[in-house]
């Protein structure tokens, strides 16, 4: 059985570095300053043959009210309730602080499961902290060097004995559980027939649908994700820009299984100065690369600002569904009039996502979600959506006699066949003549005819224009004069 593992401890003492290399990749931000990690992040952490849940916390602080470190406070306990085992983490070089006794004895009474780790344990400047961490109570420290990668085998030591113990629970509740389940067997064809499934009806645990959240700052991204996660699983508030890290979680939403991305708010790019705001932006921008599905949420009370438009294009660029959720609607007064005034605002200012959904939600009150989360399947199922050639072929006949291709410098375009080359997004290849000739505007009106016949609304569509080529099998090739026949021929009379 996989067990959970909490590194906890002050703020800049190395956990998101050893959270890093326990996952074997740099998830978490890194950074001098303290206080970066301000949420918690989940990763699949292998240390030799251990695998377990390995979690990142925000910097325990010496606050209890309702300040943001306080807050970030509550959620790191959260995570010494959840987790089996708590690494707590202290700096070896600074030696043992009043804050690290505070949370050594909340430790105590919270957690079952301990573990002591001195870290920047390299050298002998940190000697006297490695001693003075046995005055904490916990145990033998394990002498840790996070960015060297020592003491791991220590670390080691100490999680194997614990993970015996978690897997032989695993083992006794195993043996007392048994399900017998019988199939019919025209129910478990249907289950094999991909053929009878939407994409989205096909989405498992292994393979759940990837979803980027995205937006300026304070459009209130994590709050919104909590909401559909149903608890306060991210750290949120008034403050813009409280997210850092590219936060992923996994849950179930409406019988969907879905890894949730939750992104820093992103800026322009003249605002942002700060070298941690750029590696947050940057970690954001990764994980729209890795979604499958973005929702670009706007604030009601100033939608569609540049910015907005930036994200929204640059999920479109990179080819992934696009969702555009306007959040803050319960405290919108005169919706009707504003709704019309944002769809007048979308279809002008986004064109290139003609026809994508418009939800408006609010994430404070919940009302919204199930519009979104169909809105989300019907966009996948969009995206993965694969059109026959044979009909394709039809459709470009019946585009071309309603408005032929122009012909430039008096060269005429034929467009002869079309075929569809991939799915996510849907891509178009047109075999052609002269593709370097025709022009923009009638591959725009290829595409938007695409839009409509297929029921294609919002998704990226990729449509490339080939040519065929010459099909001369002599082309190129040089050819024979009449001497060198002459030649040729009167060599061979030789020979006889």
């Amino acid at each position: 059985m996989s067990f959970t593992l909490a590194i906890v401890g002050r703020p800049n003492v190395g956990k998101s570095t050893l959270f890093n290399r326990l996952v074997g990749k740099k998830l978490a931000l890194v950074d001098d300053q303290p206080g970066v990690t301000r949420d918690l992040r989940e990763g699949d952490a292998k240390l030799a043959d251990l695998r377990f849940t390995v979690i990142d916390t925000a910097g325990l602080e010496d606050a209890t009210d309702d300040s943001l470190e306080g807050r970030m406070r509550r959620l790191t306990e959260r995570a010494v309730d959840m987790a089996d085992i708590c690494l707590f983490m202290i700096d070896a070089r600074a030696g043992v602080t009043p804050t690290d006794m505070i949370f050594a004895e909340i430790l105590r009474k919270r957690a079952a499961h301990v573990i002591l780790a001195a870290n920047k344990g390299e050298g002998s400047a940190a000697d006297a902290g490695v001693i003075e961490a046995y005055s904490l109570g916990l145990g033998e420290p394990i002498r840790l060097s996070a960015e060297h990668g020592e003491g791991l085998n220590d670390l080691y030591v100490h999680l194997m004995p614990l993970a015996d113990e978690f897997s032989k629970k695993a083992e006794e509740l195993a043996d007392s559980v048994e399900v017998d389940v019988e199939i019919d067997e025209d129910e478990a064809q249907a289950e094999i027939d991909p053929n009878a499934l939407r994409p989205s009806q096909l989405i498992t645990e292994k393979r759940p649908l990837q979803i980027a959240v995205v937006g300026r700052p304070n459009a209130g991204k994590s709050t919104l994700i909590n909401q559909i996660i149903g608890e306060d699983r991210l750290l949120t508030g008034p403050e813009a820009g409280i997210t850092r890290d590219a936060i992923s979680l996994r849950t179930t939403w409406g019988e969907t299984p879905m890894r949730i991305f939750d992104t820093a708010g992103m800026r322009k790019k003249a605002k942002v100065q700060d070298k941690l705001e750029k590696l947050s932006v940057g970690d954001g921008l990764r994980a729209v690369k890795f979604a499958e599905v973005v929702v670009v949420l706007l604030d009601a009370a100033i939608p569609f600002e540049q910015q907005d438009l930036r994200i929204a294009d640059l999920a479109e660029r990179e080819g992934r569904a696009v969702i555009v959720a306007v959040n803050k609607w319960d405290v919108e007064e005169h919706k009707q009039e504003k709704l019309r005034d944002l769809k007048e605002a979308f279809n002008r200012l986004l064109p290139q996502l003609r026809g994508a959904p418009l939800i408006t939600v609010s994430a404070k009150t919940g009302r919204g979600l199930d519009r979104l989360h169909d809105a989300i399947l019907t966009a996948y199922d969009t995206w993965n959506q694969r059109v026959p050639t044979s009909h394709l072929n039809r459709w470009l006949v019946e585009m071309l006699q309603q408005h032929p291709p122009p012909a430039p410098q008096g060269k005429r375009i034929k467009l002869r066949y079309m075929t569809q080359a991939k799915t996510r997004p849907p891509g178009f290849v047109v075999m052609c003549s002269h593709p370097d000739k025709l022009p923009e505007s009638y591959s725009r009106y290829l595409v938007n005819g695409l839009r409509e016949t297929f029921d294609m609304p919002g998704t990226p569509i990729r449509l490339f224009m080939r040519g065929q080529g010459d099909q001369n099998p002599y082309k190129g090739k040089k050819k024979s004069t009449p001497s060198r026949l002459r030649k040729h021929i009167k060599g061979r009379g030789a020979a006889h």
